[in-house]
């Protein structure tokens, strides 16, 4: 391959449905955010995973009712995080410290209450690791909201094996819920305003439910239509000894991927994480392929991962990977401790691995965008 060649693939083209990015792809990019979040309460590197995650959401989402709702999901991560320090506050926090910031009037509890008070003196070490917490628990809410943003849901549940297809509708009409909600609620938000009403306040938003719950149970039925008119629940008929085996796999296996991705959530687990999760993945995949015989249903033109989504998806599995093995050498740097007080540092090494994520933003086809459509 040429040089001219190889800098005109790696220019990212402008998106149509033959290179379009896999759906699971965005979400494997996404949970491998997800999992560098998890093993870090560093708040800087909790803020350039935000980072990361934001610039690829905004340079490749399209204008479709599910990429709108990436800022709910950013809303709900600051509602964690107001809510976290709030808890913290009032019910206060096993971590001690010596300075303190006030003191609110504490309210005395029977003696079957022992290690929960509320009130009392807020120090402002308590706060800082609520405020950590609360920020890594707010930054995987981002990261599911960019796979929320970047994944077509009905792409993925195409994606999905025959031995999944039931499960896999209920599990995409759930998560098209809040793009679809936000979608309604802009949508009325915008007509008031153009027939002179407000639409902030109380008033406003009990006007704008009623319509909203509405147009979701007019989707509904029209989607039980369209499931029933398509022939959805029908199953051939498999021996009893292959359903049996079907079972045992699949069961087998999802449990050693829940086991496995503890392992790799978890601060301490990651050496027996990754062989419990391959282990589990591979029973399910032998369980999900026999379990597929019973489906009926065909698949036109089903989405392909070609060079462009394996490089998305590989760039979420390095982002935890590095992630993962920057802790076993700089424990300290990860977990920046509160006492006593100290300003975090950022650590070149994992703050690097993370700037991998940003990988998608140059090699995902570009999305044409209407003219006067905007994405909010």
């Amino acid at each position: 391959m040429t040089g001219a060649r190889v800098t005109r693939w790696l220019q990212a083209p402008e998106a149509h449905r033959g290179n379009a990015i896999h759906a699971g792809a965005w979400w494997l990019w996404a949970l491998g955010l997800a999992v560098a979040a998890s093993r870090t309460t560093n708040p800087l590197l909790l803020g350039m995973v935000v980072g990361v995650a934001g610039y690829v959401v905004a340079a490749r989402r399209t204008d479709a009712p599910w990429a709108r709702s990436y800022a709910v999901f950013v809303r709900f991560g600051l509602a964690v995080l107001v809510i976290r320090l709030v808890f913290a506050t009032v019910l206060g926090s096993p971590i001690g410290g010596t300075h303190t910031l006030f003191t609110l009037p504490e309210v005395p509890l029977p003696d079957w209450a022992k290690g929960i008070r509320l009130g009392g003196r807020v120090v402002a070490e308590q706060l800082l690791f609520a405020l950590y917490d609360g920020l890594k628990l707010a930054t995987l809410l981002i990261c599911v909201g960019a796979a929320n943003a970047l994944a077509n849901p009905a792409r993925l549940l195409k994606s999905l094996p025959g031995a999944l297809y039931e499960a896999g509708v209920a599990v995409v009409v759930a998560m098209t819920f809040a793009p679809h909600f936000v979608s309604d609620v802009g949508r009325l938000r915008a007509a008031r305003r153009l027939r002179g009403r407000g639409d902030r306040g109380i008033r406003s938003v009990l006007q704008v439910g009623l319509p909203v719950l509405e147009g979701a149970l007019e989707r509904s039925v029209a989607l039980a239509a369209a499931m029933d008119a398509r022939g959805y629940g029908r199953s051939a008929d498999v021996p009893p000894a292959v359903r049996r085996t079907t079972g045992l796999l699949t069961l087998g296996g999802l449990l050693g991927v829940c086991a496995g991705t503890y392992g790799l959530l978890a601060a301490q687990g990651a050496g027996y994480g990754l062989p419990v999760l391959l282990a589990g993945l591979a029973a399910a995949v032998a369980g999900l392929r026999l379990g597929g015989r019973r489906a009926v249903r065909t698949v036109y033109r089903p989405d392909r991962f070609g060079p462009r989504s394996w490089l998305v998806a590989g760039s979420g599995v390095a982002v935890a990977l590095l992630t993962i093995w920057a802790g076993r050498y700089a424990p300290d740097a990860l977990h920046p401790g509160v006492v006593p007080l100290r300003a975090p540092e950022l650590p070149l090494w994992p703050a690097a691995g993370l700037l991998i994520g940003l990988l998608p933003a140059f090699v995902a086809p570009v999305p044409v965008r209407v003219p006067g459509k905007e994405s909010t």
